[in-house]
């Protein structure tokens, strides 16, 4: 490992300057937005909820003769009286004798969220519009995991009852306190101990059974230390707001004192009555607010708020109406959203993507961050930036992947966006090369070194850097023996190939096979592509069974129909819609064509129809689908993370919004109906600062509660490739991929 790392750390006197020139122009080159995500969320249990009717990640149970407001075993969201707005949980119960009642709010699941919270004390906030007397008051539970009937396993564990009445005294009617519990007073009731930093819900059950109706209304959860003392904090300045289709966005310049803990947005519609309208994190300085029609004129302020909820004095106001847009225009607004989570949320260090917003802030990723410099180029082709921001921005990165850890010219999955080490996230096997995101990465790359080609000194810098990149990349090493049919994922200087997993199509993972191909100085043999990837070996025929648990197209090529649509090339009905993404992002599929199909690009809609089909057929009769609202592919869901397809085993209910829209190339017309649903008919719940939120369940009355840096991207470039061709023609320029073809060409012939 020594010897690969010297030989790429140690390259010339250029490649430094290139990254003594980055380090010195990073931090004013990178907007700092979403950067206090890690430790916002290290101290927040609850703040607002994404759904209005019931709260996702809530529990509520009631048994005997006492009552409890539930939807459908969940706690009711408040949408008019609450601390932050724009809503809070509703717990109204009666406790009666022999009865029994709780109500559990656990932490939202988010993709690496750094394990622990903060602080030394509990809080949070509580209304009632009836006094309620201390002795009335329900107990409290706090627990290291999900309540419910279990095994304790360590280290789950759960707290003694605490009298909520201890912490607040007698409630008034008609005003917020603020409940403050010393995380010292919990004392274990399992049968491990209590370890309050690792705290997952908390339940308040029954206490006394007066037998009456009560009704208290909790916002503002966290885990923190007592707050600074008072600070005045300036008003935020510079507000301005633009109309869209159905939204406004109301942006301002940064206040960022230690004692911020949030700015509140106010919305008038008559110009003289203000209402808040929702929150926003510090490092974020722009608020989407969906109003939901067009020809709506609002006018906005914005205040600074501290962890006291003091404000600061309003802002000026600012003014702006919504108005239909165009489809065109539409489109330029969802590539223009979508692209921000690559400017405004990448890494501050690296420019590189981080894996998921909110997530953990140190976690950057291979391939996303190659479709995130995808999304760079038409970031300057649309003039969200300039090119002078863009060139830059790619500087910064390639700077960073030159000094990176790499394993035999790989990267790994995912590294630290500070210091380009490797993360193993998947495990302790995880820790070298990822020949699959690398290629991912280099599409990316090969793609901007021809659009950043200008005769300027600092483009013809980035030229070279990404050559060398690309060059150092040892595609044969991951063939494992000279004599393999397969490429390989991984590499570790640890453990050498013991993950050995082969990559074998139909899959997302096409474009690794292509470059490896394409290598000018480590290239694989064409024939690999046939023995590999489109292999029809035991080993491949079992690999495509055991993933799809299908044996139609077990041998690479399929040729059976669904819904009446013929599919050459895929397994089963085609799988989850990512495979027709990654890898022709970069990669026009119209140029290929193999001994099994005449083209990849017909193949690739062929398989998008079939899962816009099978949705509208909706066999599970999951809600929500329709002919409007299809796509299933690879996001996160209620239970986590899933490839959804289209078939009985794989389809969840869960619909994720870039399944339909980065298959722009293939469905425009289905795809813009698409998006229209999304945006105008469930934009009130799916559409922030970086377009659409990831996923939806109807079903389960979730929504995603995250971005991820692999699915806002392709939406950005395969609708700019349906648009103008952009990328793939300026990756398809590369001439190392005309002579693949070639090479591709000859072996299919014989």
């Amino acid at each position: 490992m020594k010897k690969a790392l010297k030989s790429v750390t140690g390259r010339s006197r250029a490649s430094c300057r290139r990254y003594l020139l980055a380090l010195r122009v990073v931090f004013c080159l990178l907007p700092l937005l979403a950067h206090a995500a890690s430790d916002y969320y290290r101290h927040i249990i609850f703040d607002n909820s994404l759904t209005s009717d019931s709260y996702f990640y809530s529990r509520s149970q009631a048994s005997g003769k006492s009552f409890l407001e539930q939807q459908s075993g969940r706690l009711p969201v408040e949408t008019k009286v609450f601390l932050t707005p724009p809503n809070a949980i509703r717990l109204q119960w009666q406790s009666a004798p022999e009865g029994g009642w709780l109500a559990e709010i656990a932490t939202a699941d988010l993709r690496n969220r750094l394990p622990g919270l903060s602080g030394h004390n509990l809080y949070f906030w509580i209304f009632s519009p009836q006094p309620i007397s201390a002795a009335n008051l329900p107990k409290i539970v706090l627990s290291n995991a999900l309540e419910g009937l279990q095994v304790a396993e360590f280290p789950a564990s759960f707290s003694e009852p605490l009298d909520l009445g201890k912490y607040t005294g007698d409630v008034l009617a008609g005003r917020w306190v603020e409940v403050r519990i010393p995380l010292s007073d919990c004392r274990t009731a399992s049968i491990y101990p209590f370890k309050p930093e690792y705290l997952r819900s908390i339940t308040f059950h029954q206490g006394r059974a007066d037998d009456v109706r009560h009704t208290l209304i909790v916002d503002e959860i966290r885990v923190d230390d007592d707050p600074a003392g008072s600070t005045t904090l300036p008003a935020p300045s510079n507000v301005r707001a633009v109309g869209y289709d159905r939204h406004v966005e109301i942006e301002w310049d940064a206040v960022e004192p230690p004692a911020l803990a949030r700015y509140v947005i106010y919305r008038s519609l008559d110009g003289n009555n203000f209402s808040p309208v929702g929150i926003q994190l510090p490092g974020v300085h722009r608020y989407e607010d969906f109003l939901g029609k067009a020809g709506v004129q609002a006018q906005y302020k914005v205040a600074a708020s501290d962890w006291h909820y003091r404000q600061s004095a309003y802002s000026d106001v600012a003014s702006a109406s919504t108005r239909e847009l165009t489809d065109d225009e539409l489109l330029t607004m969802l590539q223009k959203a979508c692209f921000h989570y690559y400017w405004e949320g990448a890494d501050p260090h690296s420019g590189m993507t981080r894996e998921n917003i909110p997530g953990d802030d140190r976690v950057v990723a291979t391939g996303a961050s190659g479709f995130g410099i995808m999304a760079l180029m038409v970031g300057v082709d649309r003039g969200f930036i300039t090119r002078e921001q863009g060139v830059r921005r790619l500087t910064t990165i390639v700077a960073f992947l030159e000094h990176a850890q790499r394993y035999h010219g790989a990267w790994s999955h995912y590294m630290d966006g500070n210091t380009g080490r490797t993360m193993p996230v998947f495990g302790m096997y995880d820790n070298g090369g990822d020949l699959v995101e690398t290629s991912f990465l280099m599409q990316g790359l090969l793609a901007a070194r021809q659009y950043f080609h200008g005769p300027g000194a600092s483009e013809q810098s980035l030229y070279r850097g990404i050559t060398e990149l690309w060059e150092t990349v040892e595609w044969d090493w991951y063939r494992e023996t000279p004599s393999s049919d397969f490429l390989y994922r991984h590499w570790s200087p640890q453990w050498s190939f013991q993950i050995h997993h082969p990559l074998i199509g139909f899959n997302e993972v096409m474009i690794t096979y292509l470059l490896g191909i394409a290598s000018p100085t480590h290239s694989v043999p064409a024939t690999l592509y046939y023995s590999g990837w489109a292999g029809q070996s035991d080993r491949a025929i079992t690999y495509r069974e055991g993933w799809s648990g299908s044996t139609d197209g077990n041998h690479y090529e399929n040729g059976h129909t669904y819904y009446g649509i013929k599919l050459d090339v895929g397994v089963g009905p085609g799988g989850p819609l990512f495979f027709t993404h990654y890898s022709f992002m970069g990669f026009d599929p119209h140029s290929l064509h193999d001994r099994f199909t005449n083209s990849y690009f017909d193949n690739n809609r062929n398989i998008t129809l079939i899962n816009r089909a099978y949705s509208i057929t909706n066999p599970k009769h999951f809600a929500g689908y329709g002919p409007n609202a299809w796509g299933l592919t690879a996001s996160d869901g209620p239970d986590g993370y899933v490839a959804q397809a289209p078939d009985e085993a794989d389809d969840r209910g869960t619909i994720t919004p870039t399944g339909a829209l980065a298959s722009f190339p293939y469905t425009p017309e289905a795809s813009m109906a698409a998006f229209k649903h999304y945006y105008r008919d469930l934009g009130n719940r799916m559409w922030d600062i970086y377009g659409l939120r990831d996923a939806f369940n109807q079903n389960a009355d979730w929504i995603s509660p995250i971005y991820m840096g692999l699915n806002q991207a392709p939406i950005v470039v395969m609708i700019e490739n349906y648009r103008s061709g952009l990328v793939w023609k300026n990756f398809m320029s590369n001439p190392e991929i005309g002579i693949m073809l070639k090479r591709l060409d000859e072996v299919t012939a014989k």
